[in-house]
């Protein structure tokens, strides 16, 4: 975990007089969200509010697309 994060996250869980682990899990979860999402090969975008949407490229798509077409020969 990243030094700042790990001040953010205890700054917070002193704030709030709650366990290091529920804070921690409470920042992490969007994130974990949207890697949920986006490994369900579905390719939707996910928009988190106030802090931005998330999506893939379409031109890569097609390419990972072209790709698994061209092992499966």
């Amino acid at each position: 975990m990243l030094k700042d994060k790990k001040i953010i996250i205890q700054i917070l869980a002193t704030k709030y007089n709650l366990p290091l682990k529920i804070v921690e899990d409470i920042v992490s979860s969007q994130f974990k969200f949207v890697d949920k999402i986006m490994r369900k090969g579905n390719f939707d975008g996910v928009r988190l509010p106030y802090f931005g949407k998330f999506s893939v490229n379409p031109n890569r798509v097609k390419h990972i697309t072209r790709l698994k077409s061209e092992k499966k020969d």
